[in-house]
């Protein structure tokens, strides 16, 4: 994960060149891919939703308040990001990660559709008093549901009429592991090129959201941990917390909030990638 990171800084010109000549669909491409090979190995008869999830979803509007309001003083920009990172729903690619670390899929796959369909209702009236544009539910229904609806459909579909070729694709783990890698790179090539284009001219600025990023990081990670413990999945808690959706955030940031607020989901993205890299390699 980290080598897939240097790749995408690297090579950022001729990575986002590449999406904005293929419509950016490099993206989209990958976390689809990724999500139909995870969801092959989901029991859709095993999806119910538990306690965990429902203290996983009042910690993450908890730390969301309690992070905009404590660096509100700081300044909105400053605050916006914190917020930003708290507010966005858990990644597509966690249950990926927290299949490989041991997690129980199908809770994560329940956490997902929960999570994300919650903040589309729950996000639009906080970004809306908080940012400086007026969003809807369905416009974030309509960047979410695409990548998590249909992968999980056609999965359950190949499940019920290729079972074969369904098991056979669930049970290669690594698979779905090499195409989040895929996207890796092309996300960090789109996040280093907007740092770089962004320039100096809010250095200081960018280095604290890049530290409350940080902050925030650790700690829906280690809260996550603590709640997975108490109902018997750790790994599956501290994904769902921890692990956000940043390109999701980073477009919720670009289009609500103050532009700049962006650098932090951006340093986000670094953030997650080396905690869940170092968690990879305790579990081995």
């Amino acid at each position: 994960m980290p080598i897939s990171m240097v790749i995408g800084a690297l090579l950022c010109y001729p990575i986002t060149a590449f999406d904005e000549w293929s419509g950016e669909v490099s993206t989209p491409f990958f976390i689809f891919s990724m999500l139909f090979c995870t969801f092959c190995r989901v029991d859709i008869r095993e999806m119910k939703p538990t306690m965990l999830h429902f203290w996983l979803m009042i910690a993450q509007l908890a730390m969301t308040f309690l992070v905009y309001y404590a660096l509100r003083p700081l300044g909105d920009t400053l605050a916006q990001g914190g917020m930003i990172c708290a507010l966005t729903p858990m990644a597509m690619g966690a249950m990926v990660l927290a299949g490989m670390l041991g997690a129980k899929v199908e809770t994560m796959a329940t956490h997902s559709l929960i999570c994300n369909i919650a903040i589309a209702f729950i996000a639009p009236p906080l970004l809306s008093a908080w940012g400086d544009g007026t969003c809807t539910v369905t416009e974030i229904l309509m960047r979410v549901t695409p990548l998590l609806i249909f992968p999980f459909v056609v999965a359950q579909l190949c499940r019920w009429i290729t079972p074969k070729i369904a098991h056979r694709i669930g049970a290669n783990s690594m698979l779905s592991f090499y195409l989040w890698l895929g996207s890796l790179v092309v996300i960090m090539g789109k996040t280093t090129h907007f740092i770089i284009e962004s320039g100096a001219k809010h250095i200081r600025a960018e280095i604290l959201l890049a530290m409350v990023a940080l902050a925030i990081c650790l700690v829906q990670f280690g809260v996550g941990h603590l709640l997975g413990r108490k109902y018997g999945d750790k790994v599956a808690g501290a994904q769902a917390l921890g692990q956000k959706n940043t390109v999701f955030a980073i477009w919720l940031s670009q289009s609500f909030l103050n532009p700049l607020a962006c650098v932090a989901p951006t340093a986000y993205i670094v953030w997650q990638n080396i905690v869940n890299s170092y968690q990879i390699y305790k579990h081995r």
